[in-house]
């Protein structure tokens, strides 16, 4: 018999034994009957079985009501189904823009990097923003404002691909859009992750932003092949007219995902938040220099050892970054968070040390997959961990500016490993992504975690 069938049994034999209780009148003999309600004459009041059923049904009711609400094991469907289609809008652009202002816009290579890291600066310079109205009106709020945001990023693209433009006008609604973009993914990501953590609890912290993580990737993954066959097929406003629509699926798959309340309490400015996190900001920043690597030089570095599977390496990186988190993304919130972190950040490293001194191009892609299995879990642990240094009503600028030291990472990397290669050759870049891995493991072992 079940635990609350049990319950109820006895509760009811409880009540029966009540209401059997029924006195005799004195004198009598206990096989003697008498007449209902009199003792010698006297009436006395009968119990009521009814209202002793009533009374224990309302007890148990009460019981039930008082009880804390129990969060759900893994994160709203909705939150992450959401936060998926809504960083498509990041993904569909990433190799179509620079192509596009390159080939049909005529501009050169600084300008082409200049406009697409114009994104990273309006993403970094609106985290506090974006965690501060997290803090005040919850995640959801601030993921259908980023949303909306983002597909005005995708309405400027389409306007700036309109025929009749020139080039400068065109690279103008360009920037607007970056802009934009930058400004709707700070506060889409701010409120999906901060929505995902309230809707399981600060307890599964760890295993939330494991599957906001896997969401977010997959939506890099499968959004930049998507805008590029868009592109080729049908030119930038078909991708682009993608990057409105994403967006919008999203609005309307978060309107239906239950919202969370904004916990209260005092709300500290967003430097404060900041000088409480960043040493789980900085270990995280210094995770970052490895895929940056990756991302940005694993084509030529393969062309330059005339390696022809490049095409691989953000495959093999992302079976291992995926494995880790769908496996072992339970880790941080049962372990130290730091703990998880070092290790991770070891094994990365390890990684990085395969790819620098690759003899052959299946070390190298192994090298790939061990830094995916590295970089799984250091988000999530170092998350966890900052977490527990703030209150709760400062959560949602906790993780602003927890991801700002990533997108800082991506953004000075890329140009700081762009040096290294020059002087030093490509393979290079991957002893300086294992030394910052290692630099990192350094900073997680001094760090200790707050008292609750």
């Amino acid at each position: 018999m079940s635990a609350p069938r049990a319950t109820i049994c006895s509760r009811r034999a409880a009540i029966g034994r009540t209401c059997s209780r029924r006195p005799r009148p004195q004198g009598a003999r206990p096989d003697q009957g008498a007449p209902p309600g009199t003792t010698g004459g006297a009436a006395i009041p009968q119990p009521n079985c009814m209202e002793a059923v009533m009374s224990a049904l309302a007890v148990n009711g009460a019981r039930r009501a008082d009880a804390p609400p129990a969060h759900p094991s893994h994160p709203a469907p909705g939150i992450i189904a959401a936060l998926f289609c809504g960083y498509l809008c990041v993904g569909l652009p990433l190799p179509v823009i620079p192509l596009f202002i390159h080939d049909k816009l005529g501009f050169g290579n600084l300008v082409v990097g200049l406009v697409i890291g114009i994104q990273f600066l309006a993403t970094v310079l609106t985290r506090g923003y974006a965690g501060r109205l997290t803090d005040r009106h919850g995640g959801k709020r601030s993921a259908l404002q980023g949303a909306a945001v983002c597909a005005l990023g995708g309405l400027l693209y389409v306007i700036a691909a309109m025929p009749g433009l020139s080039p400068q006008l065109s690279l103008g609604i360009v920037v607007a859009g970056r802009l934009a973009a930058g400004v709707g993914e700070s506060q889409f990501v701010t409120g999906c992750v901060a929505w995902s953590i309230a809707s399981v609890g600060p307890q599964r912290a760890g295993m939330s932003m494991s599957w906001t993580g896997i969401a977010m990737f997959a939506a890099l993954a499968i959004g930049a092949p998507i805008g590029m066959g868009l592109y080729q097929a049908y030119g930038l406003q078909a991708a682009m007219i993608a990057c409105i629509v994403a967006p919008l699926v999203a609005a309307a798959i978060a309107l239906k995902a239950a919202a969370h309340t904004a916990p209260a309490g005092q709300r500290l400015p967003f430097y404060r938040v900041i000088g409480q996190i960043w040493r789980e900001g900085l270990g995280l920043m210094l995770q970052g220099v490895g895929l940056s690597g990756l991302t940005a030089f694993a084509s030529l570095y393969f062309a330059a050892r005339s390696w022809g599977h490049a095409g691989l390496v953000m495959t093999a990186f992302g079976a291992g970054f995926i494995l880790v988190r769908m496996v072992f993304g339970h880790l941080p919130d049962k372990m130290s968070g730091y703990r998880v972190a070092l290790w991770s950040l070891v094994i990365e490293a390890v990684g990085q040390v395969m790819l620098w001194g690759a003899p052959v191009e299946t070390v190298a892609l192994a090298g790939a997959l061990v830094t995916g299995l590295g970089c799984a879990l250091v988000f999530p642990a170092l998350g966890v961990e900052a977490l527990k240094r703030v209150l709760p009503a400062n959560r949602g600028s906790a993780m602003g500016a927890f991801v700002a030291f990533l997108d800082i990472a991506y953004g000075v990397s890329g140009p700081a490993a762009g040096v290294i290669a020059g002087q030093f050759g490509y393979a290079a870049v991957y002893l300086f992504g294992a030394a910052c891995a290692l630099l990192g493991g350094a900073l997680v072992v001094t760090a200790r975690s707050p008292q609750s």
